[in-house]
């Protein structure tokens, strides 16, 4: 069974940083992706979080959503089967929980935009909270 855990949420400031961690688990694909989502609207279903960063392993090709591009990067330790996500100049409508969440087979055709569908994803984590004091 794929487990997803997520760490690392906590308060900063404007303009800081924070990183989050996803640690993976009981997955047995050597192709896949992982991505970071945020929970937008309150009530929205998981298929309808948010898109931030992505990466698909083991080729390390990178995703962004146009909100985040030159302030958030996207890395990972294949030693710990853990994916980071570096925040930097964060601001306070960055606030959120911030979900990681398990790609087991991206098709060959996906295009940039689809790693940052959360409908394709099949297994999250719980979250983790980042908030961001003005």
């Amino acid at each position: 069974e794929v487990q997803v855990v997520e760490s690392g949420g906590g308060v900063v400031q404007t303009g800081g940083s924070l990183r989050l961690s996803c640690t993976v688990s009981g997955f047995t694909s050597d192709d896949y992706a992982i991505g970071w989502f945020r929970q937008g609207p309150r009530q929205a279903p998981a298929h309808k979080r948010l898109g931030v960063a992505s990466i698909r392993l083991p080729s390390g090709s990178t995703y962004f959503s146009d909100s985040v591009k030159g302030r958030f990067a996207i890395s990972s330790d294949h030693t710990k089967n853990t994916i980071y996500q570096e925040m930097n100049n964060l601001r306070p409508e960055g606030t959120d929980s911030y979900y990681c969440a398990y790609w087991s087979s991206p098709e060959r055709w996906a295009g940039t935009d689809w790693y940052l569908i959360a409908g394709v994803y099949d297994v999250w984590g719980q979250g983790t909270q980042a908030t961001v004091s003005s």
